[in-house]
């Protein structure tokens, strides 16, 4: 098959790639063996000082790696750069923590000496997205390197130049050759890869059907995943909130990459005292945006992915229409060429139409009106997903209570729900499983193993 780095701003295919052949991803696997063999062996230091010259080819070659993403899958410019530097982050977060979040820990019992201790496991096939070409790899790959694991990326078939950079940086900053490899091949290609028993563990991020197709074939074979799929995150504002700091969050948080988030916004449920209100601030926040070429500095939002992605979306939005929903503004395909969608806004949402529980990945709002923290709540809950929650409350009742009843992976209170080195990151229910980042996400792939000396 051929790999294609498309434009979606412009539609042009900018260059292709041939996906590996059997005898190349049997070679990358062994590659991988090899390299985890030297780098299990490794101290602390020497990996530390390897993902610090990550960092630093990351920081030195912003530009010219964020022109890269915002070309293959049409974020802006800016928020290209800041996931640069977020991936820079986080090779330095565990560069100076490693050691420490897999330090031997001593258990007292009737043994002379017992502890718990963490050994890497081998080569992981990480299986990525598109919406965050580095950022979704880098949180994989900087805890799996130092912790002496390797890594072996099937990365979204859109963006092979973003992944191929990858694994450029982690060959320059001195990492044992194969120590990540990205394999340019197709979904039907992964399935041989999970199943070789070389490789020894699986992470996705992705949809549910992928999701669930990867952990069927790893529960098949026994080896352990992680998985992070969708979300429809909900946004609660309460009475008491700042509700102009709450509309701008808000509208930042929906259109983020050009609304192409799992922890974005999603469902903004508000007390009914102050829905209109709110309702007419975001119509008029959403109509302030710049709509444009994502490499001009003053675009807020560039294209969807593909023009498929902007069907699927604009579908959605259809069928809502169609189940009652009313159309606030926006939420329209855009003439002209590339894969632009209209930011827009829906009230209204039918508790049984497909809006009502589906994820929608593009930037429309779907606005709910509640009237009070218990019916926020429960409307939040009422989801097949379970990644990330925003309330905003000044109240310190209505905030504990979200904080303890939402089912989600994170409660942000009055800030937006976002991923941080220094905190765990996953969800629950169909959101996946697992968690990525802080100590969780470096001890996810390895042998927490018990030591006892008489």
């Amino acid at each position: 098959m051929t790999i294609q780095s498309k434009n979606p701003a412009t539609g042009e295919v900018v260059k292709t790639f041939e996906a590996l052949t059997e005898a190349q991803i049997d070679l990358a696997i062994a590659q991988s063996v090899v390299a985890h063999e030297a780098l299990r062996d490794w101290s602390f230091k020497k990996r530390a000082a390897c993902m610090e010259k990550a960092a630093k080819i990351l920081e030195d070659e912003s530009p010219c790696i964020a022109e890269i993403m915002t070309m293959e899958m049409g974020k802006t410019l800016a928020s290209a750069k800041g996931e640069v530097e977020k991936c820079a982050w986080v090779c330095r977060y565990y560069a100076e923590t490693a050691e420490a979040h897999l330090a031997d820990d001593i258990v007292k019992t009737d043994a002379t000496k017992s502890y718990r201790c963490y050994r890497p496991l081998g080569p992981v096939l990480a299986v990525m997205p598109w919406n965050y070409p580095l950022w979704q790899v880098f949180r994989f790959a900087a805890p799996a390197l130092m912790a002496g694991n390797t890594g072996l990326l099937k990365h979204a078939s859109n963006v092979p130049q973003s992944a191929l950079l990858i694994q450029d940086i982690f060959q320059r900053a001195g990492f044992p050759d194969g120590a990540f490899q990205t394999l340019l091949i197709g979904g039907s290609q992964v399935e041989q890869i999970l199943r070789d028993d070389r490789v020894r563990a699986a992470t996705l991020t992705g949809s549910e059907p992928a999701g669930a197709s990867v952990a069927s074939i790893c529960g098949e074979e026994i080896k352990p995943t992680v998985l992070e799929l969708g979300g429809s995150d909900a946004f609660i504002v309460m009475p008491s909130a700042d509700l102009d700091e709450a509309v701008k969050v808000g509208t930042t948080s929906r259109t983020q990459n050009n609304g192409q988030s799992c922890i974005a916004a999603k469902r903004f449920i508000i007390h009914a005292d102050i829905y209109d209100g709110f309702k007419a601030k975001m119509v008029e926040a959403f109509a302030d945006l710049t709509i444009g070429d994502p490499m001009d500095d003053a675009t807020d939002i560039g294209p969807l992915v593909s023009v498929e992605a902007r069907a699927t979306i604009d579908g959605q939005v259809q069928k809502a229409l169609k189940a009652g929903a009313i159309r606030v503004m926006g939420a329209e395909i855009m003439d002209g060429d590339g894969a632009f969608y209209r930011p827009g806004i829906l009230e209204n949402i039918s508790e049984d139409s497909d809006a009502y529980h589906e994820e929608v990945f593009g930037p429309v709002a779907l606005l709910f009106k509640v009237d009070d923290i218990e019916a926020a709540i429960k409307l939040a809950n009422d989801s097949p997903f379970g990644l990330g929650s925003s309330v905003w409350t000044t109240d310190k009742a209505e905030q504990d209570q979200a904080i303890r009843d939402l089912e989600a992976g994170a409660t942000f209170v009055n800030s937006m729900t976002s991923s941080d080195p220094r905190l765990p990151f996953g969800g629950i229910k169909r959101s996946g499983y697992g968690r990525e980042l802080t100590a969780e996400g470096i001890r996810a792939f390895c042998n927490c193993k018990t030591v006892s000396i008489a």
